[in-house]
């Protein structure tokens, strides 16, 4: 809750220093800034679009409280993300940037001893989805983020 009360706060202070003639909400150009000065990057045509597609036609632009939801949401994704980042960096122990079998039954063994090999191997096979024998970043992190079901072998 605190840190979601500082991120009010910042969100607070870019909205005002990028409203620039204080009219009460962002436009496109206004928003593109304040997604830099936040997140130090430029979002893409696609987000702006995205983003002012939603838009009240009474409004001219984003409100505050609508600014503050699509930075907080953004900014939850952003430490979901280097959650899922440290927990890969953690199996990658040999530091390639891909895990191998050995390097998903050690990080298993060490978290569930009693887990069977067979489950591992049925784990491993569904993570690494184009079958080269290694788990890249992008794999593990979308099983991270859609292997939350029951049917799969990866539901703790």
């Amino acid at each position: 809750a605190a840190a979601m009360g500082s991120l009010r706060a910042r969100c607070a202070r870019v909205f005002e220093v990028c409203d620039e003639d204080n009219k009460g909400y962002l436009s496109r150009e206004d928003f593109k800034v304040a997604v830099v000065m936040l997140f130090g990057y430029k979002p893409s045509k696609v987000e702006v679009d995205s983003v002012m597609s939603s838009v009240r036609p009474e409004n001219s632009g984003i409100l505050f409280e609508k600014f503050l939801n699509l930075m907080s949401a953004r900014k939850a994704a952003q430490l979901y993300s280097s959650e899922t980042r440290q927990i890969f960096t953690a199996f990658d122990v040999q530091n390639r940037g891909f895990l191998t079998f050995e390097d998903f039954k050690k990080t298993f063994n060490s978290v569930s001893p009693k887990l069977s090999e067979r489950i591992i191997v049925e784990a491993f096979r569904e993570v690494d989805q184009d079958s080269d024998g290694r788990i890249s970043f992008k794999e593990f992190e979308f099983a991270m983020k859609y292997g939350q079901d029951e049917g799969s072998p990866l539901y703790f």
